[in-house]
């Protein structure tokens, strides 16, 4: 596909993807909500705070 191309490994296997976003402007909206996806799957093992832990945290750098 015009516009894809794939990075592989010694032995020739796809492991990553670069896409030329100028290529595919028309679906930028759908890239970025693809991005956003992968972002928060990645994000899914990491331990949670919870709000009230983080404006304190924030208060007590002087931050807010």
């Amino acid at each position: 596909m015009k516009g894809i191309s794939y990075l592989t490994d010694e032995n020739n296997k796809r492991k990553a993807v670069v896409i030329d976003l100028k290529a595919f402007k028309k679906h930028e909206e759908e890239i970025e909500d693809l991005l956003d996806i992968l972002i928060a799957e990645s994000k899914q093992a990491e331990e949670s705070i919870s709000f009230s832990t983080v404006v304190k945290s924030l208060k007590a750098k002087g931050k807010i």
